[in-house]
């Protein structure tokens, strides 16, 4: 990346730099939801910032609105990386599962190995970042990933939409709104958390004892499991379907006294995550509707569990 030289005038702080400073968190759960990866998320944010003190200090103050500047090159960017990973996940080894997220309350230390803040603390956890949300939105295109995120779940008008993805606003307003209408097509009845988290429980239990019967009573007679190992790992190259089948898949897979199952919250919802002699090896996501699991998303690549610690 090429530096910019600064004079003594550029480096005193001004006004705009202040308050451009207190959007990084704003633009990094911004990026996450358009992107589905942490890691993509953390580099179009230092873009966007490189970019925004690429400026000279006049440049800048010119800008009226510093936090929506910098809303808007993010979104520029985001709709470039999308644009490019449909190709690059063509190429994706097995099948693609956004990155996971832990949920600060359950991840004590907060930080990352140098001390500083973990990026993965400063992403709000809503429904907007449930595993089920997020895959829904991966089938979306470019376009109507952005401008739903947006608009929907950011509350930008279309206005200010339509400059971010270079379309009108009526165009804007008709992405949004296909968009939303992928989301309630494959939206299930909401399920309290406790109930969620009764069969993630049961369900890890029947896990490590190995009861094939009382996994496939947990499971939606259609469910399937989709795992993510990147080609890094071995994972299954396709989703597993039906309720049995996946049954048996997790029993065989059974390590006793190796791996062990955790409560964790995934994503804002309850979840698993297993250790291997100690080590975090796989994060698990579920979708559940009507007391039974619908969908199970298994990540194990290593490079999308870096948020996790080992502890």
């Amino acid at each position: 990346m090429k530096t910019v030289p600064t004079t003594p005038e550029d480096s005193r702080p001004d006004e705009a730099s202040q308050v451009v400073a207190g959007e990084r968190r704003r633009l990094l759960n911004l990026a996450y939801r358009m992107l589905g990866s942490l890691a993509e998320a953390e580099d179009v944010v230092q873009e966007t910032y490189a970019r925004w003190y690429a400026m000279s200090r006049r440049q800048r103050e010119a800008v009226a609105s510093p936090g929506g500047w910098l809303t808007k090159v993010a979104g520029r960017i985001c709709l470039d990386v999308l644009r490019s990973a449909r190709v690059r996940r063509e190429r994706y080894v097995g099948e693609w599962v956004p990155e996971p997220l832990p949920a600060r309350s359950e991840w004590p230390a907060g930080t990352t190995d140098d001390g500083t803040a973990d990026p993965a603390d400063r992403i709000t956890l809503d429904e907007s970042v449930s595993m089920a949300f997020l895959v829904v939105l991966e089938a979306m295109t470019p376009a109507e990933r952005v401008a739903f995120i947006l608009h929907d779940v950011f509350r930008y008008p279309f206005s200010e939409v339509a400059a971010i993805v270079g379309r009108t606003p009526a165009a804007c307003r008709q992405l949004a709104s296909s968009a939303r209408r992928r989301i309630e097509t494959s939206r299930a009845p909401s399920t309290p958390t406790p109930q969620r988290a009764r069969v993630v429980r049961e369900f890890k239990q029947a896990w490590q004892s190995q009861d094939i019967d009382a996994l496939v009573g947990l499971l939606d007679p259609d469910a399937t499991a989709v795992g993510d190992g990147g080609g890094r790992v071995t994972a299954m190259p396709h989703p597993v379907e039906g309720a049995e089948r996946i049954a048996r898949f997790f029993v065989d897979r059974t390590l006793p006294g190796r791996l062990t199952l955790r409560e964790y919250t995934v994503n804002g919802q309850p979840g698993l995550v297993a250790r291997l002699d100690g080590v975090v090896v796989s994060v698990y996501a579920f979708d559940i509707a009507g007391g039974r699991i619908r969908r199970i998303w298994a990540v194990l690549n290593p490079e999308k569990l870096r948020p996790w610690k080992t502890g």
